[in-house]
Order: structure tokens, then sequence, then C-alpha cells
């Protein structure tokens, strides 16, 4: 269902649109009539007979995407590329919008494949779902960027779909030149921000040569040049461009205590200051869209003890109205989150995330090291979190060094530090927490995914006296297995993956006892807790075996360990449905662990 609020009455009555059985992902306004939705349909397809027998074999499910475009008067329906039937029957993806061409109401740019394999961009009518191509890419192009709809990036990838080669071009040229090859998983360092209103220049988010931190910054579409750091803040990764709804910059996102931003608009800071205050100074208050006139304003509001739901903010008429939530929680019944600041063994000093139970009772503690490792935790809704709180426990999410988002120095930290710095910083917080809080050293248990799962794998190898069960979900065992695994599988000019695994993880060719010794698997017999190991059959970023070994370790030296396989799903990619399954077996273990 889609429901259709009036801005000037949005507590008044609603016009619903019956989409039918499909799933609506995303949806924007292609203009002031009409509403593009991508959608999802699953299907399966039919059985077949098996050639010399009498069996059948079983149908595929398969997902197709689609954009339809909605008229908010009249509710009628149009799917775009509707006038190209052999397009839609061959192609399961054509859900992306590039450009919504602001200053053509009736169009927008697209992508789609084209029969002989390449992608293409097309210029489709919202009104009627025509299209017409208006640029061919090369049979790796998965992505442009436009400026006034001429496309002036182009992003091809690898077949791994780790590297992307972004391409540059100013309007009026026609040559493509090689701007830089940039990560699309591992610690990625380029994006693509607005347009400006100057014909050849563009923002983007990068990192330029020598410095600290990812800024936005002007690109020169025809000398390549970057321009210096727009609103840089010291130790801190940017997030995003915020826009407005014409796409107009309007303002970078950082992560400080909440959700903050650094606005090109000097006016629009005592609004959202405001807005937070109005959110008790407790939630992320993204600015997720907001007109010309810098009057009314999308909300979407998140927090620890909020999962995230919309507001529409009208100034001139001072109200704030909620339209939609995700969830509908009692906050009595969730746990309050506090940051905390860490001093470790070495002076350093670090930000954990440290949420309590419901009532805040001393009791056990569950920590939880991110993934990445090259990314960070933030002060926001964590389901996982919160259903640990309320078994009673107290979660702990520390940002050790080697985390993203502070800057490169700070990842730095924790290059080659992996079986270490980074495991003594969690270490660390455990141990300043469990003394503030009076909580019991005796319960304490380790979980984690990707890299959050060697965390907690190699935790349980350094500390047997102090994790009483660990949990690795899609995690590393063996440091070593997983570089060569690395180097067979990269196929990026000069092995630009693996040169970025062995820099943070360590070059076998150097460094190799010192990796096996940080490789839990070759120190199974140092784990004195149940172990319990989930892993997506399918990973394409940490190869299924890496659970297998380090199962079959544990077995060899007579340790409690389960190893979960789930088929068909990769890096902890399966739906929620399956997630609250296996929440129960975590729960289950935790239990026994703390009884």
């Amino acid at each position: 269902m889609i429901d259709l609020v009036l801005a000037d009455d949005p507590e008044g009555q609603r016009q619903r649109v019956d989409l039918g059985r499909i799933r609506a992902e995303a949806m924007e306004w292609g203009n002031d009539q009409r509403l593009l939705v991508r959608v999802a349909v699953t299907a399966t397809t039919d059985s077949i007979s098996q050639p010399g027998t009498n069996r059948r074999l079983p149908g595929v499910e398969y997902t197709s995407r689609r954009v339809i475009s909605v008229g908010a008067d009249s509710g009628d329906v149009v799917v775009l590329f509707q006038d190209q039937r052999n397009r839609l029957r061959a192609s399961l993806n054509m859900g992306r919008v590039v450009d919504l061409l602001p200053q053509d109401v009736d169009h927008v740019l697209m992508t789609a494949w084209e029969s002989d394999g390449v992608l293409g961009l097309h210029r489709v009518n919202i009104n009627t779902g025509s299209a017409q191509i208006v640029e061919r890419g090369t049979g790796s192009t998965y992505l442009w960027h436009t400026q006034s709809g001429v496309p002036v990036l182009r992003h091809d990838i690898n077949t791994r779909g780790t590297m992307e080669t972004v391409f540059a071009r100013s309007p009026g040229e026609t040559e493509w030149k090689l701007l830089r090859r940039s990560r699309v998983v591992d610690a990625p360092d380029f994006s693509w921000i607005a347009e400006t209103e100057r014909p050849g220049t563009v923002l983007v988010s990068a990192r330029a040569e020598g410095e600290d931190t990812e800024c936005i910054r002007e690109l020169d579409l025809g000398s390549l040049a970057m321009g210096p750091a727009m609103s840089a803040r010291p130790n801190r990764d940017v997030l995003y461009g915020l826009k407005d709804s014409a796409g107009k910059y309007v303002g970078a996102a950082y992560y400080g205590n909440r959700l903050e931003y650094e606005f090109s608009e000097p006016a629009l800071a005592p609004v959202h200051a405001g807005l937070n205050r109005f959110f008790d100074d407790d939630c992320d208050v993204t600015l997720s869209d907001m007109d010309a006139e810098r009057n009314r304003f999308m909300l979407h509001v998140t927090g620890p003890s909020e999962p995230g739901a919309w507001f529409f903010y009208d100034r001139t008429a001072r109200a704030i109205v909620n339209v939609g939530a995700m969830l509908e929680l009692d906050i009595d019944r969730l746990g309050k989150t506090e940051t905390v600041s860490i001093r470790t063994r070495d002076g350093a000093e670090l930000e954990a995330y440290l949420t309590a139970p419901p009532g805040g009772r001393p009791g056990p503690l569950v920590v939880l090291p991110h993934g990445g490792p090259e990314v960070r935790d933030m002060r926001t809704w964590n389901r996982q979190v919160q259903i640990l709180a309320a078994q009673g426990w107290w979660v702990l999410r520390p940002n050790f060094r080697g985390s993203g988002g502070y800057g490169l120095a700070f990842a730095q930290q924790g290059w080659t530090r992996w079986g270490d710095r980074m495991q003594e910083d969690v270490e660390d917080a455990v141990a300043q927490v469990i003394a503030a809080k009076g909580l019991d050293a005796d319960r304490v248990a380790i979980m984690g995914t990707s890299y959050g799962g060697y965390a907690a794998l190699m935790g349980a190898v350094r500390r047997p006296e102090l994790y009483k069960a660990c949990i690795a979900i899609c995690g590393l065992g063996d440091l070593p297995e997983i570089l060569a695994w690395e180097n067979r599988e990269d196929d990026t000019p000069g092995k630009q993956i693996y040169d970025f695994w062995t820099k943070r993880i360590g070059d076998p060719a150097v460094m190799g006892p010192a990796l096996e010794q940080a490789s839990p698997r070759r120190r199974a017999n140092e784990i004195a807790c149940p172990v319990l190991l989930v892993h997506g059959v399918d990973d394409p970023i940490v190869p299924v075996i890496q659970s297998r070994r380090m199962r079959d370790a544990l077995r060899s030296a007579g340790k409690t360990v389960e190893l979960i396989e789930i088929e068909k799903h990769g890096h902890a990619d399966w739906p929620a449905s399956r997630e609250k399954t296996l929440m129960a077996r975590y729960i289950a273990l935790l239990n026994q662990a703390f009884a």
C-alpha cells in the first residue's frame, strides 16, 4: 500500500493506492503529480520434466525489480519501459533511477541492460513509460552520474564486484578520461555528492593524498583536479552530502555525539538544533528532504530506542507530524544507551557505546565488536543490541583502533595489529565498564560478525578466563588462508584488493609467523568456552571454509563447537525471519553460559 499525505493537512484523510502483491522498496517524487516507486515482484518458474525420467525438477524462485509511476490524484499506475516488452521480459533489475531531471518534469534518466549485455542510460517518460537510449556503457559499466542530464562520471566494475574504475568528462566532451580506481566493498574512499551550478564542476567525497579525513570537495571534470576540503572536521570522515528536493547541495553530514551537519546555508543550523531538542537530544535526526524555500522538511528519526520513524515538519505552521513508524515499541522495555570514553593501557582515548538492560541492574555483559574493521558503530538503533538487553544483559560496542570514520590515522593504528592492539582495545573497554558499572566479571560473552567474528574468536583465544561463550558469524579463523584466498580471487590490476588487505592484516612474506599466531584456528586448543559458528554457504566476502576449518580445529582439540550453515545466503544477508531463529539460538547459548 502507498498512502499519499497532503502537506497542507498532514493529519487529515490519506489517499491509499493498492499496489497488489508486490513489495515497495523505495520511492521518490518524479514531479508534483507522479510518484516513482521501485517495486520487487517475487515469483517461481514452472517445474520442468527431467529428460529420461518421470520426475519433474522444481521451479526456481526469482525476484524482478521495476519502477512504476503512480498518479497522485488519479492513482493510475504506469510501468516505466512498458513500451519495451522484450526488455522487460529479459531483465530482472530495471529499478535504478540515475537522475530525476528537476528541469524536465516529464522525464528521468534510468539504466537498463541492452540486448548485447552492456548497460544503457535511457531517458524515460514518467507519464507514458516510453524510453529512449541516450548513452551506452562498456561491458563492465554499472552506473553513471550526470550534470544537468548529461553523463559526466561513468563507473565500471570488475567481475568480482570489489573495485570500480571511474571515468570523467566535461559536458560537451566526447571522450572519457580515467579519474581513479576506488574500492567498492572495503573502506571505499570516493563517492558522488551533487552537481553544482557551474558546468564542468561537481561535488564528490574523497580523501586527498596526505590528508587524514575524507571530505567533500569540488572536482573539475576538465582537468580532473580536486579542490580543497569543504567543511572538514578533525578526526571525523564525512558520511554523505545533504541535498534539497532539487538536488542542490546544502551541507555535509558527520557523526559526533549524534548525527550532525555542517551546513553551507548557516540559517539551517538552528533549525536542525531545534529539531534535536524536540527529540530530547537523544536521536539522529536526518533531514531526508526539504523544499526550495527551506520551509517544509521530511525527517527520518532513529536512535538507541527508536528503530526509525518519519516526521513531516512545517516551519510556517509550527507543526511536526509523525507520518509513519517502522515499529511501535514500548520504550520502557528497551535498554538505554550511553557513550563512554575508554582509556586504553597505552593511553589512547576511544569511544564505545554501552547499553543497559531495562532497569539498569548490574549483570552479565555481552561484547559486540563491529565488522569491517574500517567501519564504526554509532549510537543509533541496533536490533541485535536491544534483543540482548531485553534478556537482562549489558551490551558493549567499542570503536577500537582500526575502526573507520575517525580519519585515516586512527584506522592505521590497527593495521597489522589484528591479533594484539585491536584485541587489547576491546579488552580494556570490557575491564573499564565492568569496573564502572559493577557488572558480573564472571559472566561475560563475546559475539560479532565478519571482522567482529574474528575478534570474538581471537578474544576467546587470548582471554579464556574472561569469556564464557563465543559466537562468530561469518568470521575469519585463519589469516594466512584468507590472504591466500584474496590473492587467488583478486582480478584487479596490480592486485589492488590483495594489496589493501596485506597493508591492514599483514604481508605473509614478512609477517608469516605473526599471522599464524594471530589466527584463532591455529590456537583452537587455547579456547575454553563453547563456540557457536554461523556462516552463509555462498559468502563472497569471507568463504564458508573459514568457519568449517575453525569448527574442525575446535573438534580436534576436544572443544565444544557447533557450526550452522545458512544455505543460499552469503555474508550475513539472510532475512529477518531467519535472523529471529538464529537470535533464539544465541540467547539459548548465552543463557547456558551465564547460568
